[in-house]
């Protein structure tokens, strides 16, 4: 088998996404094959690049018409092939960073946000209806407390234990799945593999929605598309905030009776 194909498999996120699992970032790894060891691509510029083609891609969506939602289909898919492409050469080269990171996430964020956007105004033009972009905004809203949440969790829990990201940190290491697919297993390895990350189509996390925004696009279904959305983020911003409201309550419980 091919050393450097199983290096960058190895790099791929083991707990990926639902689309990014089995689509973009195989993708990304095929192209990753080609031009990781060319100096002038860094994963900060592949970041940069998918953003800029995120920018692009909703500039079609805003035009209008059936070709420039196809094209724009297409190119929400390159961001997210790039977007997996910046952390696994980071990875491939050891050259990871916390900058990095960041700018990552904070950009993953602000490409949900103008996808939807775009999606609502164009559905807007077409049905002037004001609805469509009272969804988008309940669903980016929601997106974003899910993220929000989140961290106010761990800023609550930082305060009250300093030693809580260790202990998350051991929790994680421990629970992490063992690599059970890729290029150096079996058929049948795979296959298991395969139709088990379908299960994380109902997270509705980001490699859900690089789905749904293609097939809308491509369908020209933006609206059923819109209420998907926000139904999905609605419920898990909720859930997601009351879950670890419910989880500080319990280590703080915890601690009390020790």
């Amino acid at each position: 088998m091919n050393e450097k194909l199983l290096r960058l498999w190895d790099t791929k996120t083991k707990d990926d996404e639902w689309w990014s699992s089995f689509v973009t970032a195989p993708l990304a790894i095929a192209i990753n094959y080609a031009v990781v060891d060319i100096k002038w691509f860094t994963p900060n510029r592949i970041t940069l690049i998918s953003f800029v083609t995120a920018i692009i891609s909703a500039l079609f969506i805003v035009a209008g018409g059936t070709v420039n939602f196809v094209i724009a289909a297409i190119l929400i898919h390159a961001s997210h092939v790039f977007d997996c492409m910046d952390g696994q050469m980071a990875r491939y080269r050891q050259t990871t960073s916390s900058s990095g990171s960041y700018y990552d996430r904070v950009t993953d964020q602000i490409q949900v946000t103008i996808w939807f956007g775009a999606i609502a105004y164009a559905a807007h033009v077409q049905s002037h209806d004001p609805l469509p972009i009272f969804l988008a905004f309940i669903g980016v809203t929601f997106y974003a407390l899910r993220g929000y949440a989140k961290y106010v969790a761990i800023h609550v829990e930082i305060s009250r234990d300093r030693d809580y990201l260790q202990k998350m940190a051991q929790i994680d290491l421990r629970d992490q799945k063992a690599v059970s697919a890729g290029p150096q297993f079996g058929f049948r390895s795979n296959l298991r593999w395969f139709l088990g990350e379908h299960l994380k189509i109902f997270q509705f996390d980001e490699g859900v929605f690089i789905f749904m925004l293609s097939l809308a696009l491509l369908l020209n279904q933006l609206t059923p598309m819109l209420w998907v959305f926000a139904a999905s983020q609605l419920f898990y911003g909720l859930y997601r905030s009351w879950q670890n409201g419910h989880q500080i309550d319990l280590n703080q419980q915890r601690t009390i009776n020790k």
